[in-house]
């Protein structure tokens, strides 16, 4: 349990609490009977998919937007909620419906916005990415790279945060969102809904990492919990700014799994109400990559509705195995604020708990 620290302010947040309780326990009672987490749904793309796949009217209110997506709804005012991950020229990434937004205000109303029209999506303005590298291994696709995040309506200046399908009330950020990947299909044509992913963006940085459903550690390297510590941590990589280009990769660590004198061991990410995140006691290890097949910026902005320039990249030759990283660290959060909950900190942290008794689902 979390302990109160006296302070001035102790009796204004006791207060606050004390008046919102009936309304956190009435939720709780709820969810314990009707909730089905975000990870426990499947749909069959594309005629499987609802309409909206959240149905929920709890704490955070209805999903946002919607995830039957197709070209009636494709454009820049799109609320597709259903995004993609496929290869260097194909891939969506989480971002606000309004312009100016901070992460940590919206992580509960992001929609899909993608390098190319077919999705019934946003798409990414032209020269907003500025450097990708997409990676695929032998248990996730991950793309990465440096993004002008103004162009795809963040403040030029958010730290950012995390999305992921999880969220404290276990029905993802944004609410409903879905991601699908023609990664782990039998061809390009066949897409996947992927149950864990992490996607991190801001201080002009983005990471999505998408684990194979049918391997035994998706849940382990498409972590949830580190949502503090950023790309750096989550997504270690080798990105380079004004670099494209998709290559093979090895596994990285477990986010959160290290090894110090010859002995494994786990950080533990600390919570918010201790302040910033001062030091870390370990730096995350990069995998290597190869096969790493060169592309032009022009190639991420094809506006044909199938990929073509990069469905075979990650197995062909290119430039070889790198190791180091020019990713910038990211410290922005964004579970604990938990989106567009009226909640406080410290009723969110409560909130918390109580889903880690009744689910065993961490923050």
């Amino acid at each position: 349990m979390y302990v109160m620290v006296t302070t001035s302010t102790t009796t204004t947040t006791t207060m606050t609490f004390s008046r919102a309780l009936p309304l956190l326990l009435a939720s709780v009672s709820l969810v314990s009977a009707q909730l089905v987490p975000l990870v426990d749904k499947r749909f069959s793309y594309p005629d499987g998919i609802p309409y909206q796949v959240d149905t929920d009217d709890l704490v955070r209110g209805r999903q946002t937007g919607y995830n039957r997506c197709n070209s009636t709804t494709e454009g820049q005012s799109s609320l597709c909620q259903t995004s993609f991950i496929n290869s260097i020229d194909d891939f969506c990434l989480w971002a606000p419906i309004e312009p100016n937004s901070i992460v940590g205000n919206v992580e509960g109303e992001m929609v899909a916005w993608c390098t190319k029209k077919g999705h019934g999506a946003r798409q990414i303005p032209a020269e907003a990415l500025q450097g990708v590298q997409f990676m695929k291994t032998p248990d996730y696709v991950q793309v990465v790279g440096f993004v002008d995040q103004s162009k795809i309506n963040l403040q030029a200046d958010d730290t950012g945060g995390e999305m992921d399908p999880h969220g404290a009330d276990l029905r993802g950020n944004p609410l409903g969102g879905l991601l699908y990947s023609n990664a782990y299909g039998t061809d390009n044509k066949t897409f996947t809904q992927v149950i864990e992913w992490h996607n991190f963006i801001g201080s002009g940085f983005f990471c999505l990492k998408a684990c194979d459903p049918a391997g035994p550690n998706a849940a382990h390297f498409c972590e949830h919990v580190y949502d503090r510590i950023g790309c750096q941590y989550n997504a270690p990589n080798a990105a380079q700014n004004g670099t494209f280009e998709s290559c093979k990769g090895e596994n990285q660590d477990f986010p959160g799994v290290y090894v110090q004198n010859g002995v494994t061991q786990t950080y533990r990410q600390p919570p918010e109400s201790l302040g910033p995140i001062a030091t870390i006691p370990y730096t995350a290890r990069i995998p290597a990559s190869s096969d790493c097949a060169p592309f032009q910026s022009a190639d991420i902005y094809v506006t044909a509705t199938t990929s073509s320039a990069a469905t075979s990249a990650a197995t062909t030759s290119g430039t070889g195995t790198r190791t180091g990283t020019t990713s910038p660290t990211q410290t922005g959060n964004n579970q604990a604020g938990n989106g567009a909950s009226s909640l406080t900190g410290s009723m969110t942290m409560v909130w918390g708990v109580l889903f880690v008794g009744l689910f065993g689902y961490t923050l």
